[in-house]
């Protein structure tokens, strides 16, 4: 038994014995000079398992009695997860050599972190779920804060702490209150114990676990750590913040709701759907004054996790397949954003003020072409494919009977569309100023041109999506079942 259960968690195996490996190979070694090696080599092993997970895995299998889950939805969000942290990685690489902050633990805390992230996506029972959830978090707070000699940096991996000490304390509590009115912490013997009808007692260990996983997404009320770590943390942390880590937590949420309290949706349809309200208002209001990229970047995610946050809150198959299509979108669109905000310097200093971008376009129009596709995308402007992410959520909230809901979520994209548009004014229209140094590094030019040809290419008829639409169906079947 122990033997197919180690089978099963495989991947997550092979990604922790490289960390130790490398990590006791750089300590004895050369150390700091490992790192670019360390980021090649972690990248490829990604993309390797990615492939290895998407290709290889069929059917759904459990392990160690139910607490590690094996399926189609757990596959998709680790392809993603593992794709993006590669990017992300790659891109970054450059920037964190040029300011000396590129040490070998980075590379090693990312995987770390994913292994943490997959073993979230994977959770069957509320055990696991703490242990892959603490096991990110611990990497990430470190991560924040990997500018040692910055005192934002700094703050953002003491702030990024403090508060996800709380939000773990919220969803241990919600735990405990769970096992004490059903007799167990395995997510198939809640939603069996729990049989549609819920005790005050367990909603409110409900409630207490959504509220410490609400922190994990940015969603309103719990986002306030957000704006201040994206804009303290390096960028390529940052970029690393708004891509991988998103998906697991949403994929997570996704797999407590259905597979715990699968049986009583009516409980907490109503909580995401408030919740998803706040996040694409919030998000977007409070982004509108924001003249530091980053910050933008920060609350424009909190927006984009209210909608990924509707399509779950229709509490449907459908619903499911809406978010996870919306989440490979909003990962590729932010691999492409940040691709570009990383290449922002003057003098070879970084530069976040959006109105440095003034007249970028004459100077680079090739690359301010891709980045208006990219904010037109996030924006949700038809027919690049950021539209058709937002039309699939509305769809999903519209069909759920939440028509409240998918008109709320109308009226907040046209509002979020405009701090993005203003961008575009910038490049475009800006007044003329100091301009920013030439982009060097091709590293991140082919990112950012890749991202933009995928945003703009596939909602061709042709490319359908990329085949992501039946991947995400699939994957939602075998959670709403």
């Amino acid at each position: 038994m122990i033997q197919a259960d180690l089978n099963i968690i495989l991947p997550e195996i092979v990604i922790a014995i490289y960390a130790m490996l490398a990590l006791l190979a750089a300590v004895y070694t050369i150390k700091d000079k490992a790192a670019v090696m360390l980021i090649w080599l972690t990248a490829g092993l990604f993309v390797a398992l990615a492939f290895w997970i998407g290709t290889t895995g069929s059917g759904t299998q459990t392990a160690f009695s139910g607490m590690f889950i094996d399926d189609g939805f757990s596959r998709f969000a680790k392809v993603m997860i593992l794709l993006s942290a590669a990017a992300v990685m790659v891109m970054g690489q450059d920037y964190m050599a040029r300011r000396g902050m590129l040490r070998f633990e980075y590379p090693i805390l990312i995987a770390l972190g994913v292994v943490g992230m997959m073993m979230m996506v994977s959770a069957g029972d509320l055990m696991s779920l703490y242990m892959g959830l603490e096991l990110q978090s611990l990497s990430l707070y470190v991560v924040a804060s990997m500018r040692r000699d910055s005192v934002r940096s700094t703050e953002a991996g003491l702030k990024y702490f403090v508060l996800g000490a709380l939000s773990s304390g919220l969803l241990l509590y919600g735990a405990s209150l769970v096992y004490g009115y059903v007799g167990t912490t395995n997510f198939a013997g809640i939603i069996e114990a729990a049989d549609g009808r819920a005790p005050v007692g367990l909603l409110f260990g409900l409630v207490f676990v959504m509220s410490g996983l609400a922190f994990k997404v940015s969603a309103v009320p719990f986002h306030m750590w957000t704006p201040d770590v994206y804009e303290g943390a390096p960028t390529p942390i940052t970029a690393f913040f708004a891509t991988a880590p998103k998906v697991a937590a949403m994929a997570l949420f996704a797999r407590t709701l259905f597979d715990a309290f699968g049986g009583i949706i009516t409980d907490w349809q109503q909580i995401l759907a408030v919740m998803s309200v706040l996040s694409i208002f919030w998000g977007s209001f409070a982004a509108i004054g924001q003249t530091d990229i980053k910050r933008l970047m920060a609350f424009s995610s909190i927006a984009h996790m209210g909608f990924a946050l509707m399509g779950l809150a229709s509490g449907t198959a459908f619903g499911v397949q809406a978010m996870l299509i919306y989440l490979a979108i909003y990962v590729t669109m932010n691999i492409g954003t940040f691709a570009f905000v990383l290449s922002m310097q003057r003098d070879g200093v970084p530069i976040t003020d959006i109105r440095s971008l003034n007249l970028y376009s004459r100077a680079h129009p090739g690359r301010a072409l891709a980045m208006l596709v990219l904010l037109f995308s996030l924006a949700g402007v038809p027919p690049l494919v950021g539209f058709f992410g937002k039309f699939y959520v509305l769809r999903a909230a519209y069909d759920g009977g939440l028509v409240w809901l998918a008109v709320l979520g109308v009226v907040g994209s046209v509002i979020g569309a405009f701090y993005y548009l203003r961008i575009v004014y910038y490049m475009y229209f800006g007044e003329e100023g100091e301009a920013l140094d030439p982009p060097g590094s091709l590293v991140l030019w082919g990112f950012l041109m890749v991202s933009a040809a995928i945003i703009g290419l596939a909602w061709l008829p042709g490319v359908n999506l990329f085949g992501i639409e039946g991947a995400a169906q699939a994957a939602a079947a075998t959670l709403v079942n």
